[in-house]
């Protein structure tokens, strides 16, 4: 009887013990799927990636050069395409080509003119001695006011275009008395070589590969002049729908430029690789080039472009004014 008894107290105690944990699982479960409906969803990455960039775009080259971002985002297609310039970047992105890309300040201004849906969501320091109006060594421009009547190469749309407006500014010239010459980066250098054209509007690295090849010289640098802004942008669907993909691009981005400011020697070789520059060319480059930290827009970024839109909007090279908050980024926090 006794064996009974424990055999009676064990089955009672082994069933009160499943039936509590039958109650305990069901709470779990109850409890978890609680969380589930006021927990977001795991954040995923979208199925592909695809990056514009420029030789200009030292972060992002980096990464690329490296492989960062296909060990960072494992289970996408991340894809990098190479543009001459801003402009051609950014169509590309508004047309959906592209996902996310870097440019200067003065495309973004030009594609929210043309009512192109994107975003700003980061961007770099300032960086206004990366960016020069170059002339030949024997040229008679002198100074600022000596660009009148001049046939002057930039390419249109880009920050280029924006240095040679406050330059002619400066210099009391107006636009109506010089002659632009709309020409990517590579057409400007031939152009400016072969003497067709009497002064060239450019940024780095195409300036500091000029300054090594061809020693022009330099008649303004962007300082005092255009701050030379960097901004990172991508398409309005992609950042609504991968707002995390962009938190972890931008914190990429910032880690790549640690990584130029505390490896500088291997830095320029990997760009100097990449751009089919020399060495002394990409020292040069990234010489100049400050830290650049990539971070949200801040009040002052904006304000900063804002001057940039009102300038070709007073000048009436885009065709409507407009006001660059609308498209800034705000994440949720």
């Amino acid at each position: 009887m006794h064996n009974m008894g424990s055999r009676m107290t064990t089955f009672k105690q082994t069933r009160r013990a499943v039936v509590l944990g039958a109650i305990g699982g069901t709470a779990l479960v109850l409890a978890s799927k609680g969380r589930a409906q006021s927990l977001p969803a795991v954040a995923v990455a979208p199925a592909q990636i695809r990056i514009g960039f420029q030789k200009s775009a030292v972060n992002l080259v980096l990464l690329k050069q490296r492989g960062v971002l296909e060990q960072r985002f494992k289970n996408s297609k991340v894809s990098w395409i190479e543009f001459p310039a801003g402009p051609q970047l950014l169509e590309a992105l508004a047309v959906g080509s592209v996902d996310f890309g870097l440019t200067g300040d003065s495309p973004p201004v030009f594609a929210q003119a043309a009512g192109k849906d994107l975003l700003y969501v980061g961007a770099e320091p300032p960086k206004p001695e990366s960016s020069a109006i170059l002339v030949p060594a024997t040229s008679s421009i002198n100074n600022l006011a000596d660009l009148k009547g001049k046939r002057i190469a930039f390419q249109k749309g880009s920050s280029a275009h924006y240095l040679v407006l406050r330059a002619l500014e400066k210099g009391q010239v107006a636009w109506s008395d010089i002659q632009p010459a709309y020409l990517t980066p590579a057409e400007a250098r031939a152009a400016f070589e072969r003497g067709s054209v009497d002064a060239w509007a450019i940024w780095d690295p195409f300036y500091a590969a000029a300054e090594v090849a061809i020693k022009p010289r330099v008649l303004t640098t962007g300082s005092g002049l255009a701050e030379n802004n960097s901004f990172y942008l991508a398409a309005r669907g992609f950042v609504e729908n991968s707002p995390h993909t962009i938190r972890d691009l931008l914190q990429a981005l910032t880690e790549a430029d640690h990584y130029a400011q505390t490896n500088r020697k291997e830095a320029a070789k990997i760009i100097a690789e990449f751009t089919g520059l020399d060495l002394a060319t990409s020292f040069r480059f990234l010489g100049r080039r400050p830290p650049s930290k990539v971070d949200l827009l801040s009040s002052t970024i904006i304000a900063q472009q804002q001057r940039v839109a009102d300038a070709f909007f007073k000048l009436g090279l885009i065709p409507k004014s407009i006001r660059v908050a609308d498209v800034v980024w705000q994440p949720k926090k």
